[in-house]
């Protein structure tokens, strides 16, 4: 059976098993805070009404006969329990059945949230961490050599990440191909970083510059993941070096950090140890059982690879598409297009009763741009979900309005959960008398303008999407 275990990857089953573990447990971190405001039982768009609609259709789900705040927080706990236990490594020094059962947990139990989570789970790095996890219990536990066959299964993973997000950006929209992407994107994507408004400000040259290296990343680099040793190394450390690049450019949730920790799955530990001291592993024979599962689950995954492989070469290729219910083995890829300009729901208050008052007060947001002297913040790889459906918003995205509405309403009940989920709110837990949203457009400031008036935005107001409103008027609405 030694065709069976890869021995030179015990380092990369190392990052991969414990990276994947942290990330979910950000994940669960993210539900514990986030989920009951936005999908719980009193959110903004309810999980049991969704299931009333949805039925059999949403998918696999321990909500599907009855849903509760409080189950919600045990799937929570327990997965965030299981994840921090395998970032202590203590799954891993047993027999390579438990492994296998921690990771099938939390990968069945995000599955469950994940499915109901409708528009606020509606991202393509939610499947991409649910197959990683599945993937994950296959690879062993330190008792035996990883598979083989796994490893090569997080390479296509890492491979349908990067040459799928290649191949949508050269045939979604032209400033990919003319390499003046980079112009733009700094300043419009969802929610800038620190550092973006800098890399905004870089020489429009050294932008084209990084629109070509990315093209090479993504559409070259992936077919050497599949290579012999070393160029499978050294190709994954590509990978690495340009998503730390777009972790430091913006906040994309855990998107950019799982490709990080998923670009390991080539790294030998042959070729680590030229670089870093690593003592040997011995590993006793893999059981028969492990072998019969491995290949049974491989061959699956490869019958199941059908789909978004013929993706990949299809001239109307989808961008972050699930192809079937259990989110494994997915189509993935972003920014297909880049948006010119950036628009931005400014969400104001007033305990004015007047509704024509000029005294309204700003809610602030935890990442998305508000006030114009606020500098961006990290928060990736947490996810702020609401931040993001905002950005959705301001595109018009018909899909974000029920929500949206829903929000308004709680801000005047000033519901005490809803408001944590803001990074300010003006009337200090008191309920204002009417709330409004405006619609500006956003623009990064100059060098100059930074200096003289330390603000890193100047806006604009484009006009107004939701006209004052009160208590009594949004209870109207539903």
């Amino acid at each position: 059976m030694e065709w069976f275990g890869a021995g030179d990857y015990d380092a990369a089953r190392l990052v991969l098993q414990r990276g994947i573990a942290l990330l979910y447990l950000v994940a669960f971190a993210a539900v514990l805070r986030q989920f009951r405001p936005l999908l719980g039982e009193h959110g903004l768009l309810p999980v049991p009404r969704y299931l009333e609609r949805a039925g059999s259709r949403a998918g696999p789900t321990l909500f599907r006969r009855r849903y509760s705040d409080r189950l919600l927080l045990v799937v929570a706990w327990t997965g965030a329990v299981l994840a921090l236990s395998v970032v202590a490594g203590l799954p891993q020094a047993g027999p390579p059945w438990v492994p296998m059962l921690v990771f099938l947990a939390m990968y069945g139990l995000y599955l469950s949230i994940v499915n109901v989570g409708q528009v606020f789970y509606g991202f393509g790095w939610e499947s991409l961490l649910l197959e990683a996890g599945f993937l994950a219990a296959f690879l062993g536990s330190d008792e035996v050599a990883p598979p083989v066959v796994v490893v090569f299964l997080f390479r296509w993973l890492v491979f349908r990440v990067e040459f799928g997000a290649g191949m949508i950006k050269m045939r979604g929209d032209v400033v990919w191909r003319d390499l003046t992407a980079l112009y733009y994107h700094h300043e419009t994507q969802p929610m800038p970083g620190p550092l973006s408004w800098f890399f905004h400000h870089l020489p429009r040259p050294l932008h084209k510059v990084e629109v070509a290296a990315n093209h090479f990343t993504q559409l070259v680099v992936p077919w050497l993941l599949l290579a012999p040793q070393p160029v499978a190394t050294f190709a994954a450390a590509v990978v690495v070096v340009t998503q730390g690049w777009l972790v430091l450019s913006g906040n994309f949730a855990w998107l950019n950090w799982l490709t990080m920790v998923l670009a390991f799955s080539a790294v030998s530990d042959d070729v680590l140890a030229r670089v870093l001291p690593l003592g040997e592993a011995s590993h006793a024979p893999s059981p028969v059982w492990f072998v019969v599962v491995v290949l049974a689950v491989s061959l699956l995954l490869v019958v199941l690879s059908w789909w978004p492989a013929k993706n990949l070469v299809s001239r109307r290729q989808a961008m972050n598409a699930s192809f079937n219910r259990w989110h494994l083995v997915g189509a993935y890829g972003a920014f297909g297009s880049i948006t010119r300009r950036r628009s931005e729901v400014v969400v104001e208050g007033t305990e004015d009763d007047d509704p024509f008052t000029t005294d309204w007060h700003e809610y602030g947001f935890k990442g998305k741009p508000g006030r114009v002297d606020r500098r961006p913040r990290q928060y990736a790889p947490y996810h702020l979900r609401l931040d993001w459906g905002m950005w959705f918003l301001a595109l018009g995205s018909p899909s974000q309005h029920r929500w949206f509405t829903m929000l308004l309403r709680r801000l005047l009940e000033a519901d005490r959960p809803t408001l944590r989920l803001l990074a300010s709110d003006p009337f200090d837990g008191r309920r204002p008398r009417y709330v409004r949203a405006r619609v500006f457009r956003y623009r990064y400031s100059t060098w100059d303008e930074l200096r003289r008036t330390r603000r890193w935005w100047s806006r604009l107001e484009e006009g107004m999407l939701v006209a004052p409103q009160d208590l009594e008027s949004m209870r109207r609405l539903g």
